[in-house]
């Protein structure tokens, strides 16, 4: 076990070093309408409360998504199944696009906000804005849920800098129902 502190004490590298150890569920949250939209790879979108049906999701404020959840007042939270590693891949800003062209090789639907939804995702939740929490570089953003949609399959994962599969219907050979793959994020 390692155990760091003293004046050197750097945590901001030494937090993230920690923080791969979490094996944590892949999403995209999506806002804006038509040509103005934007969406982001996260893994810190969790529900805050099922009565009433609330949403949390941690953006950065300096992203084009926290402008379009701010001038639209929504968002949709888009939970990936395991074979949708390349959109949260294009979806995380790897190949260079950004805003609308994201979207292009996926189908989309809209359910109530406006916000896209992912058609195939293992949920879409979309969410009317309802508050926020500035905090250092980030907004803990609330939303209040609208409309959601399910389907089945396996959760796409991520930790260690790679993607993974969890499912409790399909166990791998030894008995556990998480696998990796060896897609990357740098």
């Amino acid at each position: 076990m390692n155990f760091v502190s003293s004046a050197s004490f750097t945590p901001a590298p030494l937090l993230r070093d920690a923080m791969r150890h979490l094996v944590s569920g892949v999403c995209i949250v999506t806002a804006g309408l038509g040509d103005d939209q934007a969406g982001m790879t996260v893994t810190s979108a969790t529900s805050l409360s099922i009565d009433p049906p609330t949403m949390i999701v941690c953006i950065n404020r300096s992203s084009s998504v926290w402008q379009r959840i701010q001038r639209y007042r929504h968002f949709c939270i888009n939970i990936l199944a395991d074979h949708h590693n390349e959109i949260a891949e294009r979806f995380a800003g790897h190949g260079g696009l950004r805003g609308a062209a994201r979207y292009a090789g996926a189908n989309w639907k809209i359910l109530e906000t406006g916000a896209p939804a992912l058609d195939g995702a293992l949920a879409a939740i979309d969410c009317d804005f309802e508050s926020h929490v500035e905090w250092h570089t980030h907004a803990v953003v609330l939303g209040s849920v609208r409309a959601l949609q399910t389907s089945s399959g396996a959760a796409l994962v991520y930790s260690h800098r790679q993607y993974g599969s969890y499912s409790t219907a399909r166990p791998n050979a030894a008995g556990s129902p998480l696998s990796s793959r060896s897609d990357r994020r740098n």
